[in-house]
């Protein structure tokens, strides 16, 4: 997907304040068995067409209205990811100013994750 260089420059700086991993650490982590909250911050049709296990979907329309209800404590670690990494950084962003104190954007989001072969739930 081609995105539009002011939101690529939103994100540019937005990404500064916010933590990153890749896919290949959360890989690592499912494979080793650590517990850790992933976030699936996409829209509801593409968490439909799958999403990487052990994901939970937060939808980046409703996750500011919803993640007090679902992780109350705001120094719950949350591993975010989307499409390709951008609109989890929005996200991440977003729950910092909230006050959630462990917010992690995860780069490459599903499609890193599905070019590395890494499985897929549907």
């Amino acid at each position: 997907m081609q995105h539009s260089p002011r939101f690529l420059a939103l994100v540019t700086e937005i990404r500064q304040g916010v933590n990153e991993t890749d896919v290949h650490q959360i890989k690592q982590w499912l494979d080793q068995g650590r517990h850790f909250n992933l976030v699936d911050v996409r829209e509801e049709s593409e968490w439909a067409r799958g999403h990487i296990p052990g994901a939970v979907y937060l939808g980046r329309g409703v996750i500011e209205r919803d993640i007090e209800t679902r992780f109350p404590d705001p120094d719950t670690e949350l591993y975010l990811y989307c499409g390709g990494g951008f609109r989890s950084v929005l996200a991440a962003d977003t729950l910092q100013k909230m006050g959630y104190t462990k917010v992690v954007s995860v780069d490459g989001g599903y499609r890193g994750w599905s070019e590395a072969g890494y499985p897929i739930e549907a």
